[in-house]
């Protein structure tokens, strides 16, 4: 089966990485993918910021910017995020920092992450969704995050 999301080229990713930290990305192109783009172009590109502390108030801002609220039910999930990136920095170390951010991107959407139900083999949907869950990060319940 073909990876749903591909990228042809590195002007690509740092387009929607520059897009979403501007909060001006259209909302239809905030798809699954382009949270991987993100993720691997403020870890690279973006050494002024740290991922794990910045990410979160961005992707606020940037919801709201789009009409997507900040609830206990929508928006913004911290542990959704900080296990992004921690998938995100594992694919990084095992491909090489010097590798190109769509290669990356291509590399994890050819890989189980690449699936936006990969969450579902590490935390069962009654603790992901929950309301902790989106507010604060929560360990996974099922199977340990190991990329």
């Amino acid at each position: 089966m073909a990876p749903l999301y591909h990228y042809g080229s590195e002007a690509e990713i740092i387009r929607i990485g520059e897009g979403f930290a501007a909060s001006t990305l259209p909302k239809a192109e905030w798809t699954h993918g382009a949270h991987w783009a993100a993720a691997f172009w403020l870890i690279l590109k973006r050494p002024d910021l740290t991922p794990e502390a910045d990410m979160p108030g961005m992707i606020r801002r940037y919801n709201e910017a789009v009409g997507t609220p900040n609830t206990d039910s929508e928006g913004y999930h911290e542990t959704i995020t900080q296990a992004s990136l921690i998938v995100a920095r594992g694919f990084i170390a095992r491909e090489g920092e010097n590798a190109s951010l769509h290669a990356l991107c291509n590399s994890l959407f050819a890989s189980r992450f690449g699936r936006s139900d990969w969450l579902f083999q590490h935390w069962s949907k009654g603790v992901l969704f929950s309301v902790k869950a989106r507010k604060e990060w929560v360990a996974p319940d099922l199977n340990p995050l190991i990329v």
